[in-house]
């Protein structure tokens, strides 16, 4: 294989300290990707799913995003969920709060309940038609622009939230007990009616870099770092980072700690894979790699727990208030039941149902007003591109909308158009591929690999929530 560009995915495996997923080449990769079965409902039904992900337009027909009187808002429920009028009654603090912020016309703000309420099996455009809404930019006088999942991916499925993510800014807040969901309502309305502080936004950066890794190399030194340089210029932010040997579990807690003045924390490395139906998948899937890791070549037996933070590692008494995590690993929002990025050509389930990751559950409970996260594996095309090296505008430009006072949603936008590009430049590669066309290897895993990875950032929370901002930040 000497040449030929290793694709490394970011993940590490809980019962065997290995890469969760063995490196490949592109060109491995590439001959899958051609031979896959053009049917189906899993991964290698690529075009099926793409034809729903065309470039249709992302964002506000016309409007301010940072006004939800020009937005709307709305909250989306699952039909069957017996319980949605018990969590609804919790969330009536927030929805009071955000019916009031949207004012008039009041058809700005919706509740998708009962009848109106996600129908099993819909897609998008069945669910945006039952409402008067069809493909292109957000209408809010029909459907508005801010949405809130409630429920669990058993309940409304992780697809129907990516396909609704690309003209809309979709968030999904799930808890197994109400009292948690009251507690989030009463958190957010909170953090944006508190009196405003002069302190500067807080930022910490989060990046180990382990032995004989490149995966973590690249997290650290072309993400972490440049991202550093770059906000650490912008006023109104301080900026501390944690890179490499000091990127610690303990020092992470730290950060996730009472009194650490941390606004918007953003981390990129390995996140923790069990096997399917693992006793302890459900609380360490998704979970973030620390350093002390020893590597791939010197990694092999189970995990330390020490290596690694789980959501019970979170000390009850901790207070986030206002905090929004930014999670660039492997499952770090959540696990769907089946792999999107297998190489066999039949369904290979991740979980014995989709789940909602624990880590940002806790944080969302602690009082953070989003996680996002990444649901499947994450991919390092997000931080370089083959023949052109680094290329993070996404990730920096997402976080100086969200410094500079743009609400989660619309600052995620970029991620959104990025996922939208590369599946109309996919869905076309890959049908002159299947067609017996002329196709660069390099140039189909890769796209392939990029856009999977970009439409799986995931919104964890209301996608309306914004950080304080005690002055403008320029972009």
């Amino acid at each position: 294989m000497s040449g030929e560009e290793i694709l490394y995915c970011n993940g590490v495996a809980f019962e065997s300290g290995d890469y969760a997923l063995p490196p490949t080449t592109l060109q491995e990769l590439a001959a899958h990707i051609r031979g896959g079965p053009r049917g189906g409902n899993g991964w290698h039904d690529v075009l099926a799913w793409l034809q729903g992900r065309k470039v249709r337009g992302r964002g506000l027909a016309q409007g301010n995003p940072r006004d939800l009187a020009q937005t709307g808002w709305g909250v989306v429920f699952a039909q069957g969920d017996e319980k949605a009028p018990a969590i609804r009654e919790a969330l009536q603090p927030l929805l009071d709060h955000r019916r009031e912020q949207v004012g008039a016309p009041a058809h700005r703000y919706q509740e998708y309940l009962g009848e109106k309420g996600y129908r099993e099996g819909e897609g998008k455009e069945d669910f945006l038609g039952r409402h008067g809404a069809g493909p292109g930019p957000a209408d809010p006088d029909r459907v508005p622009y801010y949405l809130m999942l409630i429920g669990e991916p058993a309940a409304i499925p992780y697809d129907f939230q990516y396909q609704l993510d690309v003209p809309y800014a979709v968030g999904r807040l799930y808890f197994e007990t109400v009292e948690e969901y009251a507690a989030y309502a009463r958190n957010v309305v909170q953090a944006e009616t508190a009196a405003k502080t002069a302190r500067p936004l807080g930022i910490a950066l989060f990046g180990p870099r382990h032995p004989g890794d490149p995966n973590s190399a690249v997290t650290a030194d072309d993400l972490i770092t440049p991202l550093a340089e770059s906000l650490g210029a912008l006023p109104g932010c301080t900026v501390q980072t944690a890179l490499g040997d000091e990127a610690t579990k303990k020092r992470l807690q730290a950060l996730l700690g009472n009194g650490a003045e941390v606004d918007l924390l953003f981390t990129a490395g390995h996140g923790i894979v069990l096997s399917t139906g693992h006793a302890r998948q459900p609380e360490y899937q998704g979970a973030l790699l620390c350093q002390g890791w020893p590597g791939p070549a010197n990694g092999h037996g189970p995990l330390s727990r020490d290596w690694f933070l789980a959501g019970d590692d979170l000390d009850p008494a901790t207070r986030l208030d206002g905090l929004i995590a930014f999670h660039f690993s492997c499952y770090s929002g959540g696990s769907p039941g089946f792999d999107d990025f297998t190489q066999a050509h039949t369904r290979v389930a991740v979980s014995p149902h989709p789940f909602v990751a624990s880590l940002p559950q806790r944080l969302l409970a602690a009082g953070a007003l989003a996680v996002v996260g990444h649901i499947e594996r994450a991919w390092l095309s997000s931080v370089s591109w083959p023949g052109v090296g680094r290329r993070i505008e996404v990730f920096e430009s997402t976080l100086k909308r969200l410094l500079a006072g743009d609400p989660l949603g619309a600052a995620m936008e970029c991620f959104a158009e990025r996922y939208a590009e590369l599946s109309t430049e996919l869905s076309a590669l890959l049908q002159e591929a299947w067609n017996g066309g002329t196709v660069d290897d390099t140039r189909l895993a890769s796209l392939w690999t990029a856009s999977n990875d970009a439409r799986n950032f995931t919104v964890l929370g209301d996608p309306a929530v914004r950080l304080r901002a005690p002055q403008e930040v320029q972009r």
